[in-house]
C-alpha cells in the first residue's frame, strides 16, 4: 500500500475533533486511507442500501449500532444523520469518536456546516502526488506517461490501462454523482460541456464560448461548472494579486485535477500522443499544479482547507 502524505495530518485531527472529514473525488483512496489509519474503527458504508434506510429511518439505533469510534463512509447519503452524531458526540464529550468521508463537496460541506460547526477537522483526499508515487516506486517512467495515465491509485493497484479506466469513471461519474447534485435533464449535453472544459484546459476561462459551443445559456453553463467543482472534476484558479479587489474581477483559469483524466477527454491514447498534442502545455500546467496542490492541501490549515491550498498555489504557479 502506498503510503498517503495526509494519514499524519488525519491522525492529528482525530485527536482535537469528535469528526474528521475525509471528503475528495470517487476513487481517490478515502477509504483505504481511513481504514488504513483506524484499523480499529467499525466501518459502516452508507452507499449500501441496507445501512442507508437504517441510518435514515433509525438515526438513534443507527447511533446506538455505532456509538464511537465508526468510519461512516460515503456519510453525504443521509445529511440528517448529522445533526443526531452532533447530539451524541455534544453529550459523550470524547474526540476521534467518528471517521466520516464523502465524494460530493458542495453537498457535504453544506450539510457539515449546518450540524458540525467547530466540531469537525476536514482533509481533502485528491489523487496519488508526484511525491507519494515516487516514495511508493510506481513513478512512470516519463512525464508524459505520468501525464496520461494520471494518480487514481486503481490504476496502479489493480494495474487498469488508462484508456480504459477514465470512461468508466466517467460513465459512472455522470449516472451517480451527477445525477445526484443536481438534475440536469440532458446528459449530453452535459459531458460535451466536459470535453469541451478539457479542450480549454490552462486557459481562462470564457463562459460565453462554453455557452455558445453547448447551445445553452451562460447561466446554466455556470451552474454546470459548479458541479464539476463539487465533485473534484475542475477547479478555477484565480490569478495571484496583492490587490485583493482585482483579484475579483480578473478571470480564473482553468484545471483538472486529474491530467489522466482530462487526457481521456481529449481523446488521447497514448503518451506518445501526449507529448505533440496541441495542449501539451496546458496538461503540463495541470501536472505541475497538482504536484503543487497536493503539497498545499497538507499545509494548508482551516475549515475551507480546499479553497486555501488553491490561493497558495495561484501564487505558486501563476
Amino acid at each position: 500500500m502506498i503510503e498517503r502524505t495526509l494519514k499524519g495530518k488525519l491522525l492529528y485531527l482525530a485527536t482535537k475533533y469528535p469528526f474528521v472529514l475525509v471528503t475528495g473525488p470517487r476513487q481517490s483512496g478515502k477509504s483505504t486511507l481511513v481504514k488504513d489509519a483506524f484499523p480499529d474503527y467499525q466501518y459502516v458504508s452508507l452507499e449500501e442500501m441496507d445501512n442507508r434506510k437504517y441510518a435514515s429511518e433509525d438515526p438513534r439505533g443507527f447511533i446506538s449500532t455505532f456509538p464511537r469510534k465508526t468510519i461512516i463512509d460515503e456519510v453525504q447519503r443521509v445529511p440528517e444523520l448529522l445533526s443526531y452524531l452532533q447530539t451524541h458526540t455534544d453529550n459523550d464529550g470524547e474526540e476521534g469518536m467518528y471517521i466520516l468521508t464523502g465524494s460530493q463537496n458542495l453537498l457535504l460541506l453544506s450539510s457539515v456546516d449546518q450540524s458540525l460547526a467547530g466540531r469537525v477537522g476536514i482533509l481533502t483526499m485528491l489523487p496519488f502526488s508526484h511525491e507519494e508515487m515516487s516514495k511508493g516506486g510506481i513513478t512512470p517512467d516519463s512525464v508524459n506517461e505520468e501525464i496520461f495515465r494520471g494518480g487514481y491509485p486503481g490504476l496502479y493497484d489493480k494495474n487498469i490501462p488508462a484508456e480504459e479506466y477514465y470512461p468508466n469513471y466517467i460513465d459512472t461519474y455522470v449516472e451517480r454523482d451527477v445525477r445526484y447534485i443536481k438534475a440536469i435533464s440532458n446528459l449530453s449535453l452535459f459531458v460535451k460541456m466536459i470535453k469541451l472544459c478539457a479542450g480549454r484546459i490552462g486557459q481562462l476561462l470564457n463562459l460565453s464560448s462554453l455557452a455558445v459551443e453547448c447551445g445553452v445559456t451562460i447561466p446554466t453553463i455556470s451552474s454546470w461548472l459548479s458541479v464539476l467543482q463539487a465533485s473534484y472534476i475542475v477547479y478555477l484558479l484565480q490569478p495571484d494579486h496583492r490587490n485583493f479587489s482585482k483579484r475579483l474581477v480578473k478571470t480564473p483559469k482553468l484545471y483538472f485535477y486529474d491530467t489522466g483524466l482530462a487526457c481521456s477527454l481529449l481523446e488521447i491514447n497514448s503518451a506518445r500522443q501526449v507529448a505533440f498534442h496541441y495542449l501539451r502545455g496546458g496538461l503540463s500546467r495541470t501536472w505541475q499544479s497538482m504536484s503543487s496542490l497536493n503539497d498545499a492541501m497538507v499545509k494548508a490549515i482551516g475549515h475551507h482547507l480546499l479553497s486555501g491550498a488553491i490561493q497558495m498555489v495561484g501564487k505558486w504557479i501563476c
